[in-house]
């Protein structure tokens, strides 16, 4: 039902980048990002006190974090999360986008596309070279928004395969 009121409205729909010293933005970005770990896609259980506490505090500390907000009629509606790395390969700084959500009454206004469009933005003013980010193989809605907007796989040489993103918890 929300969808449909959606889709029939002219809605007011703003995307900007966080200031962390903001209450509502600091709030809204913990409210998003609480909201994505609730979700299946991002492992479907609530942040801990201590990050929710302590996040924007942190994020404030790194010059090369930035996050973007999302608006439709003065609700916060979506959230991405970066960090500016750097690629030796190409002796340029990169962004990786890591945390990007659209809440669920939302989902299919192509809100994830203006999302990205910003952190674009933000990475062409900075230099960058490119925008990198990981997705859940099976999480199809994501991988077609993404994949929409330009992304795909990381391959150097096809012969020698794609990249993979791996991990190791310490």
């Amino acid at each position: 039902q929300n969808r449909e009121l959606l889709k029939g409205s002219q809605l007011n729909i703003e995307v900007l980048v966080a200031d962390y010293s903001n209450s509502v933005h600091a709030a809204d970005t913990i409210e998003l990002l609480n909201a994505y770990a609730e979700d299946p896609m991002g492992g479907g259980a609530p942040l801990s006190k201590h990050v929710q506490k302590n996040l924007i505090a942190e994020l404030a500390k790194l010059p090369n974090a930035f996050s973007v907000l999302c608006y439709v009629d003065g609700a916060a509606a979506g959230l991405v999360n970066c960090l500016i790395g750097f690629s030796t390969f190409k002796c340029k700084p990169l962004v990786n986008i890591h945390d990007v959500f659209v809440a669920k009454q939302f989902r299919n206004q192509g809100l994830s596309q203006r999302l990205l469009s910003e952190v674009q933005r933000v990475a062409m003013e900075r230099g960058c070279c490119r925008l990198t980010l990981e997705v859940l193989d099976r999480n199809e809605p994501a991988k077609k928004a993404y994949s929409s907007f330009g992304f795909g796989a990381n391959q150097i040489d096809s012969a020698k395969g794609k990249t993979l993103f791996w991990q190791k918890a310490i």
